[in-house]
């Protein structure tokens, strides 16, 4: 007569790798479980660490299991909204949300996840921690601003899909969908910008200026000299230093936009950026440490709203133009045409310059390097341009540091650019074959149980 005992159904696990799981998971719900001890909840360290060792119990178990588990993890959680009502504290929401999300990271990691569920309690960590933070960003959001977030968001997701796809017009030239991408990639960027500005800016007219830099350079150094004149020149190295450092910040706009856009193309200018932004820093910290006029209260500085229609709209057209612009000139004058055109483009938006280069050095339309160089050279136009803006406030003395500061950082970029093209030839032998390398298709995936 056989035994009882096998004719149930049975599971051999992996004792290393099922240990893992669960470590993983455990860790997991301490860490969130450790941020609700810390605030008092009635749900704290121990519970959520019970509940992300269930989950993972349940994901290495089988679907059914885990959902079995998600939903006992779920009744647990109204037991809890029960008891605080009866206590007359109110609703936990938050905390019974946090329960089913560490249920169900528990459940991806005993399904053999790592990085996704890690990622997952991390977000839900960090939402919990930054609660008095993110209350007072959302109320003091205003109309106009929550507006410019959902027009982005609408033209994001809603316009973008109903675009034609590849190149329109008689000549090819033109792009719908790449256009819009890199708008909507300068307009994120804006917006995040923004968002840091309005978090961090009061705190120093020095990180004002950069996040504002990052914003849009040109306005915040209007904003920064014209405050300096309205206060009869007082404050005058805090301006300095607020004026170097939103030039550093469109620095690292331009890199980080050639970087997103054609990482080819940054590989070349990377010399000049990176002496650029040493330069600008240096003589910052240089400022910051011969400070005589700490006294000076920090100045404002007043920005635009993240996003709005008419500014995509500007972006979209001073793209498409250098765009265009760009190809044609370079087809028909060779690589001093498409200077040229970047040259006159730093003046009016670097930005749009910038991606304009690294959009046709992506398409194969322009080489690498000089994408590059273009990128480099609507930086100096856009510094140059932003100089100006300071001669109005005839303050001799800011107007001379500033040239002087000016003139180095540009130095240090055509430094950069003279080490990039005697490096030229070694540069071009090796971008083909990190090319080659970056599009060859991937080795046959090897079947493990983590990710």
């Amino acid at each position: 007569m056989p035994d009882p005992a096998s004719l149930l159904p049975s599971a051999e696990w992996p004792y290393v790798q099922i240990l893992m799981r669960l470590a993983l998971s455990l860790a997991l719900g301490l860490l969130i479980g450790l941020e609700r001890e810390r605030r008092g909840k009635e749900a704290g360290l121990r519970t959520f660490g019970f509940v992300s060792l269930l989950g993972a119990l349940g994901g290495s178990l089988g679907h059914d299991f885990a959902l079995l588990i998600l939903a006992l993890v779920g009744l647990l959680a109204v037991l809890l909204n029960v008891q605080t009502l009866r206590a007359g504290q109110g609703t936990e929401l938050t905390t019974s949300a946090a329960m089913l999300v560490t249920c169900v990271a528990g459940i991806l990691c005993g399904q053999g996840h790592t990085v996704s569920p890690a990622a997952v309690m991390v977000i839900a960590t960090a939402l919990l921690a930054w609660k008095e933070r993110l209350a007072g960003f959302s109320s003091g959001l205003t109309e106009g601003e929550l507006r410019s977030a959902l027009l982005l968001a609408i033209l994001a997701i809603v316009i973008y899909p109903a675009l034609p796809t590849g190149p329109v017009g008689p000549w090819g030239l033109v792009e719908p969908r790449a256009a819009w991408i890199t708008v909507m990639l300068i307009a994120a960027i804006g917006s995040a910008n923004y968002i840091l500005w309005k978090l961090y800016g009061s705190r120093g007219t020095e990180l004002s200026g950069f996040l504002g830099g990052l914003v849009n350079s040109n306005f915040t150094v209007i904003e920064l000299s014209s405050r300096l004149r309205q206060a009869s020149g007082a404050g005058l190295e805090t301006a300095y230093r607020g004026i170097l450092l939103a030039t550093t910040a469109m620095v690292v706009r331009n890199a980080g936009l050639l970087l997103i856009l054609a990482p080819f193309a940054l590989v070349g200018a990377l010399p000049a950026f990176a002496l650029m932004l040493v330069m600008a820093l240096l003589l910052a910290l240089w400022s910051y440490r011969r400070r005589h006029d700490d006294s000076a209260a920090p100045t404002a500085i007043s920005l635009d709203l993240p996003f709005s229609l008419p500014v995509a709209l500007k972006y979209g057209a001073i793209f498409l133009l250098l765009h265009i612009a760009g190809g044609v000139t370079q087809r028909q004058l060779g690589d001093a045409g498409f200077y040229a055109v970047s040259a006159v483009g730093g003046l009016m938006s670097s930005a749009s310059a910038v991606a304009a280069a690294a959009t046709l050095a992506a398409q194969g339309s322009l080489a690498p390097t000089v994408a590059g160089n273009g990128a480099i050279l609507a930086s100096f136009t856009s510094i140059a341009f932003s100089l100006s803006f300071v001669l109005r406030t005839r303050h001799r003395p800011l107007i001379r540091r500033l040239a002087i500061a000016m003139a180095c950082i540009a130095a240090a970029g055509l430094v950069g650019v003279l080490a990039a093209s005697s490096a030229a030839p070694v540069i071009e032998r090796w971008l083909p074959q990190l090319g080659t390398a970056m599009t060859a298709p991937p080795p046959a995936p090897v079947r493990r149980l983590s990710e």
